[in-house]
């Protein structure tokens, strides 16, 4: 009896852990998500940072030593070629005036009017980035008084790997590390030829004029800038995740019914990290299957026939069961 009693409850263990393990295996198995391909834009683009500095930037020294009486441009103003900047007395005449203050008044705004300062001009049109110096300070004529530029770009630096496909003229969007949400569009107008080597990396400066200078605009900034390789509109894209790679490399997706999904080799072309160009193998408003959690079929065993392993997705034209292709490309 008690023998009897035992192999009742080995039964019963065997029996509660077949179904622990069916239920387990259902929910492991991948849930399929239906995806339909339709058509947008895609773009190729080399992914890269930099920063904003001047065209050209011009500093403004004295042309003469001596001390400066009257400061009229300011940091951000926009002057024009030949506007005074400041204004300035040379040694000679700071020394006649002190002379003459002491006299009084009178004698003072009698060499005032006699020995003019010197005005300091602006040597171009452009925008003030920089003064240096205050009233009352003296100069001599190394001293940088301003700094002038006349138009400001980014400045994009270029892994050596990518800067074969950067052309003049190519477009770019240009995103501020101080202004994140602002997207501002440019033009690739010069590439640099002399590389800089930073901790064995090879980079190139690319020069990108935007469309738009904004008032946010400042020399230095830091920038996020995508540059425009190809473009395409109305491509026909599915998400990166509805892809499968198969060992040998073919890219595919799956096609069929959640339930019987077939594995169907695609061409794809252009790719940006988020969507893919599919040339052929999916035609626009197809649905296909994308795995749900990330993981594949297993497949299963050619010689097996037990009903209790779940069979893999076929692929399609072969009518053979499909290997692991691996869990698709993030």
């Amino acid at each position: 009896m008690k023998r009897i009693i035992i192999t009742v409850l080995i039964v019963i263990a065997a029996a509660a852990g077949y179904r622990f393990y069916s239920q387990k295996k259902q929910l492991s198995a991948p849930a399929y998500i239906p995806v339909t391909a339709a058509r947008g834009e895609i773009s190729d683009v080399v992914d890269t940072t930099g920063h904003i500095e001047p065209l050209n930037r011009v500093v403004v020294k004295p042309a003469v030593a001596g001390r400066v009486d009257k400061i009229i441009a300011e940091e951000g103003d926009k002057v024009k070629s030949g506007q005074v900047l400041a204004y300035l007395s040379s040694t000679d005449r700071v020394a006649i005036l002190d002379a003459a203050r002491a006299k009084g008044e009178e004698v003072l705004a009698k060499w005032e009017n006699t020995y003019k300062p010197t005005p300091v001009l602006s040597p171009l049109d452009g925008t003030v980035i920089k003064r240096g110096v205050v009233k009352g300070e003296t100069l001599d004529t190394s001293t940088e008084m301003f700094a002038l530029a006349d138009d400001l770009i980014v400045v994009a630096q270029v892994d050596e790997a990518d800067i074969g496909r950067i052309k003049n003229g190519q477009r770019a969007v240009i995103t501020l590390d101080a202004y994140p949400k602002d997207a501002f569009q440019g033009t690739v107008f010069q590439i640099l030829r002399e590389g800089v080597s930073v901790s064995n990396v090879i980079t190139y400066s690319v020069k990108i004029r935007p469309d738009h200078v904004p008032s946010s605009f400042a020399s230095e900034m830091s920038a996020n800038i995508k540059v425009i390789i190809t473009r395409k509109q109305k491509a026909v894209l599915l998400p990166v995740t509805a892809l499968t790679d198969t060992e040998d490399g073919t890219r595919c997706v799956y096609k069929g019914s959640p339930q019987n999904p077939v594995l169907t080799p695609v061409k794809t072309g252009l790719d940006d990290g988020a969507n893919v160009e599919i040339l052929s193998g999916v035609e626009e408003g197809e649905t296909i299957f994308s795995p749900g959690d990330g993981n594949m079929p297993q497949q299963a065993a050619s010689d097996s026939s037990s009903p209790f392993m779940p069979s893999g997705p076929k692929r399609s034209g072969s009518g053979k069961t499909s290997g692991n292709p691996g869990p698709p490309p993030m």
